[in-house]
């Protein structure tokens, strides 16, 4: 997951290299979102039919392969190929690896594996930016050298994929096979589609605000505050990320009836800082609603999620949650495209605030809509 983010600091770089706008900058990100969205339709059932370490391997094949193009990238046409080969590593390997991390678990520790798997996700996509920055801040040629050791980190990777026993057992992966296709079209239940669009537009809101920041708070700190330490960039995106992993711990504890409302006001809070730091051209305030926001999101996600599976037939949950991330996905990349287009036609500072309304104002909209949904009786 470190992989997929460590381009972030590297932007203005690339920039200066290759001579492309900021608009292109959002596309090439974009394209991300697309190998993901990708590979959760085409592969989302792979691991259940061909086990957990047959799926694992391309999803790290996908990702050396990302590096490799980045490592010897001549212009805009490889670095967006790189990042589709990223999106494709993405997809396969976090609900795989999800699964493989709770099938090695324990009895009784399935929710422990979860939040492991948790930490490392989020984690890995925080530790990524930051990565980059020191490479950049003290490496020579960081736009080569960092996906050096990006590839450096991926062989202990795939060697404990190899090493690690497999956890789908061959009569459990014959049954999968028989069980119908490959590519599950995502679909929501009639009865859960009120509490999907409560939780899609939370994620929605929140995801939007992570591609934010992954991808045009590089540009803004360099062209609005002057900071143009890559190794900065990264620390604030990490402390997004971050942030976004604490929510979800929260969230774990608060429960999907109080963690959604909660964590939809922590990110109003959150864009409202953000949107003071755009207009005051500060650093820390612009750190600030980072964190604010990402904790909001991690709070919105986890307990939107959370309750729209708990509300979904078990048949069903696999399809609903496919739609989920779908939403989730293309709200990381068409809204910073967006950005890219309004900041061409006006300044970054008004894409950014226009950006913080709309994100703001979606958030409200969930509030609206819990305050509207029915009250059912707590059932054990």
């Amino acid at each position: 997951m470190a992989g997929t983010t460590l381009p972030t600091p590297l932007y203005p770089a690339y920039r200066a290299e290759f001579g492309f706008s900021q608009l292109m900058v959002t596309v090439v990100f974009a394209t991300y979102a697309v190998g993901v969205i990708a590979a959760l339709l085409l592969f989302g059932r792979l691991s259940d039919r061909v086990g957990r370490r047959s799926a694992l391997l391309p999803g790290l094949a996908a990702s050396a392969a990302s590096a490799v193009v980045f490592l010897l990238a001549g212009g805009l046409p490889a670095l967006l190929a790189g990042r589709l080969l990223s999106g494709l590593s993405a997809g396969i390997l976090t609900g795989t690896a999800t699964a493989a991390i709770v099938d090695l678990a324990a009895p009784g520790k399935a929710s422990r594996a979860a939040l492991v798997a948790t930490v490392a996700n989020m984690g890995g996509l925080g530790c990524g930016p930051v990565l980059a920055g020191l490479v950049a801040r003290f490496g020579e040629h960081p736009l080569r050298l960092t996906f050096v050791v990006d590839l450096a980190l991926l062989v202990p990777a795939v060697l404990g994929v190899l090493l690690m026993p497999e956890t789908v057992a061959p009569a459990a992966r014959a049954a999968a096979r028989a069980s119908g296709r490959l590519v599950a079209r995502p679909r929501v239940p009639a009865q859960v589609r009120a509490a999907f669009v409560r939780a899609a537009l939370a994620g929605f809101a929140g995801f939007a605000v992570l591609g934010m920041f992954t991808a045009v708070c590089p540009a803004f700190l360099g062209e609005e505050l002057g900071v143009h330490n890559p190794l900065v960039t990264g620390l604030v995106v990490a402390a997004v990320f971050g942030s976004s992993a604490a929510g979800q711990l929260v969230a774990r504890r608060t429960g999907p009836g109080a963690g959604l409302p909660l964590g939809c006001v922590v990110l109003i809070v959150g864009v409202g800082v953000v949107a003071l730091a755009l207009v005051f051209a500060s650093l820390a305030m612009l750190t600030l609603g980072g964190v604010i926001a990402g904790v909001g999101q991690g709070l919105s996600f986890s307990s939107g999620l959370g309750a729209l599976l708990t509300a979904a037939p078990a048949q069903a949950r696999a399809r609903t949650s496919s739609a989920f991330f779908v939403v989730a996905y293309v709200a990381l990349s068409v809204p910073v495209v967006g950005i890219g287009v309004l900041a061409t036609l006006t300044t970054l500072r008004t894409a950014g605030l226009v950006f913080v309304a709309v994100v703001g104002l979606l958030a409200l909209a969930v509030l609206a809509l819990l305050g509207r949904a029915p009250r059912r009786p707590a059932t054990s």
